[in-house]
């Protein structure tokens, strides 16, 4: 017997994707970058879709990024040309990078010699190639070499190291705010470090066919960088809360959506979903940490003050109509990543036709 779900039935907690918006979400983006002539390579850690990374690259992306070599794996069924933008340091993770690498283009970013021996090494013994980015820190102090001298110096140094070959550079400008005053400056400043390793690079013989960078709340600025040949957001397939205080989405840019339950109504001044941290995440709000744990669409006014793994605690003092005891609400989370990685499935919903989706990719940590 098949059951026919709607919003209205679907088992709680569930994240449900509107398909709709996700169009509407590639074709900016795609339109974005062909407007620039840039080349755009989104980042799949947000949906860990195949059906999903298929629409971009029908919408004409170059390639996809993964973090892990076993996203690459599975985004390898589909994508000859792949980004695993995080450095592999141990054995292991650089053997399965270099197996891979004999069936697909793989490219990878790191910022240390010793992740380059370590695939050097298991790339001779694949007999891979595999092309290197230099991850180039241009101020967020994650990973990257710390500035265009040291990062030309490591490039040289790759070069010369069997099995693999320096393509360009990545970075990623996670400390250049969302659009407002400060934005301008800070995007000056990234591209002036950029450009300055660029000039490194040529001088040296050292290719810079790619310049990579990646944020969703700096992607429609990509331009202003202008030594960025390719870029690599990932939310924007789905965008967040924090987008949405960001002020790079609206409400309507957000395709994630988790459906929840009141479950207890008990405690005064507070409801209580079926959406707690094994769903909505910890994650606290990047632009506004003390908003809560997501948007009630149905009750703005309201709080998700604490979670537990099961439940979250909503503070409902501020509303003028309290939730009822089994309604459902609808909550955009913080941050869409780390709960589309929760997930086993999602629920798409396509011109109201709602289909459980396995999560191809959820889970690949190695």
């Amino acid at each position: 017997m098949t059951t026919t779900w709607t919003q209205a039935t679907v088992p709680t907690p569930a994240l449900v994707i509107d398909a709709q918006i996700v169009r509407q979400n590639i074709a900016r983006m795609a339109s974005y970058a062909s407007a620039h002539n840039l080349k755009l390579r989104p980042h799949i850690k947000t949906h860990k879709l195949r059906q999903v990374a298929e629409m971009q690259m029908e919408a004409g992306a170059v390639g996809l990024t993964t973090a892990k070599v076993g996203e690459a794996e599975v985004m390898s069924e589909l994508c000859e040309d792949l980004l695993i933008a995080y450095p592999p340091v141990d054995a292991h993770r650089a053997a399965e990078i270099a197996k891979l690498a004999r069936k697909t283009r793989l490219t990878v970013g790191l910022d240390s010699l010793l992740a380059a021996e370590r695939l050097s090494v298991a790339a001779t013994g694949a007999k891979s190639e595999i092309e290197i980015l230099i991850d180039l820190d241009v101020g967020f102090g994650r990973t990257g070499v710390q500035g265009p001298k040291a990062a030309a110096e490591l490039a040289k140094q790759i070069d010369a190291l069997p099995g693999l070959h320096v393509r360009g550079l990545m970075y990623f400008p996670g400390n250049v705010p969302a659009p407002g005053p400060e934005q301008s400056s800070r995007l000056a400043a990234v591209e002036s470090i950029l450009g300055d390793a660029v000039i490194r690079f040529r001088e040296q013989g050292t290719s810079t066919e790619i310049v990579s960078g990646g944020s969703t709340p700096t992607a429609f600025q990509t331009h202003l960088m202008r030594s960025t040949t390719e870029f690599r957001p990932g939310t924007y397939i789905y965008n967040d809360r924090n987008c949405i205080e960001a002020g790079v989405s609206t409400i309507d840019d957000c395709a994630g959506r988790i459906i929840a339950t009141v479950i207890s109504t008990s405690v005064p001044g507070q409801v209580v979903l079926d959406a707690g941290s094994k769903t909505l995440t910890s994650d606290r709000n990047g632009p506004n940490p003390d908003c809560g744990y997501g948007l009630i669409l149905e009750y703005p006014d309201a709080e998700i003050g604490k979670l537990s793994e099961e439940h979250a605690q909503v503070d409902i003092s501020a509303c003028g109509t309290a939730p009822k005891l089994g309604e459902r609400v609808t909550i955009i989370p913080n941050h869409i990543c780390p709960c589309v990685n929760l997930q086993n499935q999602v629920w798409w919903l396509d011109r109201d036709e709602l289909t459980a989706v396995t999560v191809d990719a959820r889970g690949l940590l190695v």
